[in-house]
């Protein structure tokens, strides 16, 4: 299939950009793009009021608003943080802390705003948590409907955004398990005994792969399509555990062998390489990098 790829020596033109889940992930790429020549203005959104003085410090301009579920801020606010040209939603969904429904009606409030606003394109971070275990390879057609997904309210609010084509364009991208920094696997089951999932392959991606992909697509073009976004190898919990406990010199789970393998799934990425030329900066997550304590600045 033939794709318009942007010409890496023209002009590129530069963007206002805003993050709303000025997170983790959202931070991360919010520092990387004010290196970048895509970049005019970058807003943030957050819900804790300790990080503004940071934001503005890193060049960013901040929001504090949330989302209970539509938003807490004054209209001319709103219109401000939605005064942009490209919108990532990076908005944990928290399902297991809220009413079933209430990721959905977030997702709408956004929506409402963005009718209203200059938006023309939106990347929304989605995961995939969303496909149940197949015992195979997964691929993004596997999950449409909010009935197919171990994760209904996440597929809905994916349908909901994509509602908004062709008016708008909207990228799906269904992240991967975000390891990487200090977030480290071995940290959360060092010691433990007799595990019973050893054998299960991992879906990581690495922060900074997830960085480099969207300032990759933003870049190039962003298309009204759904992608899986993981590193391309698959190693077992097992090794990711005992590698990452040996770096850290922590002790090592345990792990019980059973001739019963526990359901799992593979994700694969295929698609997104079919429309994007990419070369992942840590491919195999028995290579990521970690820090036990990430400079915040």
């Amino acid at each position: 299939m033939e794709r318009n790829t942007m010409n890496k020596d023209s002009k590129i033109e530069k963007k206002r950009i805003s993050i709303l889940g000025c997170g983790w992930l959202g931070l991360k790429l919010a520092k990387r793009l004010l290196q970048h020549d895509i970049t005019y203005q970058i807003k943030g959104s957050t819900t804790s009021f300790s990080k503004l003085d940071r934001f503005e410090s890193l060049g960013i301009t901040g929001y504090l608003f949330d989302l209970n579920p539509g938003f807490s801020i004054d209209h001319s606010v709103l219109e401000s943080f939605f005064d942009t040209d490209l919108l990532i939603i990076s908005l944990p969904p928290r399902l297991s802390q809220n009413e079933p429904g209430f990721y959905p009606q977030q997702i709408e409030a956004i929506i409402e705003a963005v009718k209203q606003s200059p938006v023309k394109e939106i990347i929304y971070i989605s995961s995939t948590g969303i496909y149940s275990d197949l015992n195979r390879i997964v691929k993004e057609e596997d999950v449409v409907l909010p009935e197919q997904s171990a994760s209904p309210d996440m597929v809905l609010a994916e349908n909901l955004l994509i509602s908004l084509r062709p008016d708008k364009t909207v990228s799906i991208l269904r992240f991967g398990g975000l390891i990487g920094y200090e977030r480290i696997p071995g940290k959360y089951v060092k010691g433990q005994k007799d595990m019973t999932t050893g054998s299960l392959p991992v879906n990581y991606i690495h922060p900074d792969d997830a960085s480099e992909i969207i300032i990759t697509m933003i870049e190039s073009n962003v298309y009204n399509e759904t992608f899986n976004i993981v590193a391309p190898l698959h190693p077992t919990r097992r090794e990711v555990y005992e590698s990452t406990c040996s770096q850290f010199g922590w002790e090592s789970p345990t792990f019980l062998e059973s001739s019963v393998k526990p359901d799992f799934k593979i994700i694969s990425a295929d698609k997104f390489s079919n429309f994007y030329q990419y070369e992942f900066i840590f491919p195999d997550p028995l290579q990521f990098y970690y820090v036990l304590t990430e400079n915040l600045v």
